[in-house]
């Protein structure tokens, strides 16, 4: 199959594919007398694995290792664990953040519960002042 079929399959991009080959996520594929690349089965399928650790929010060092373990089958399933219990971690410290986010969102949008102009509104005021003093207290 062609790149834009592989791709469309996949429900990617074809320059997603070519990024995941240029990567070495993706094998090289043969190609046509006419300079074509073909694409099979097993493109489709190591494609499909990267998507779906992609969509888990794994880094794409980590799908290559994740794809080394997958091309052992019969090996020890340690290293997939310490990998998961990494992204697990990662995962924690980013719903922490997105926490404070969201507190300093509403906090911020606390500032200002009745309509004003622009010059009064106190989320105006808020953000002007990390532009007036170059650090606002959010940034710690």
């Amino acid at each position: 199959m062609r790149i834009g079929e592989l791709a469309k399959q996949a429900g990617c991009d074809v320059e997603t594919v070519r990024y995941y080959e240029r990567d070495g996520l993706l094998a090289k594929p043969e190609r046509e007398i006419s300079g074509y690349r073909n694409y099979n089965t097993l493109h489709l399928a190591d494609l499909q694995f990267v998507r779906h650790c992609r969509s888990l929010g794994m880094k794409l060092a980590e799908i290559k290792v994740l794809m080394n373990f997958r091309s052992s089958p019969d090996g020890d399933c340690a290293g997939v664990n310490a990998l998961l219990d990494v992204q697990i971690v990662r995962v924690e410290e980013q719903m922490a953040a997105m926490s404070l986010l969201k507190e300093q969102l509403i906090a911020l949008r606390n500032k200002c519960e009745h309509r004003r102009t622009n010059k009064e509104c106190g989320i105006m005021q808020s953000l002007n002042y990390a532009v007036q003093v170059r650090k606002c207290p959010c940034h710690r």
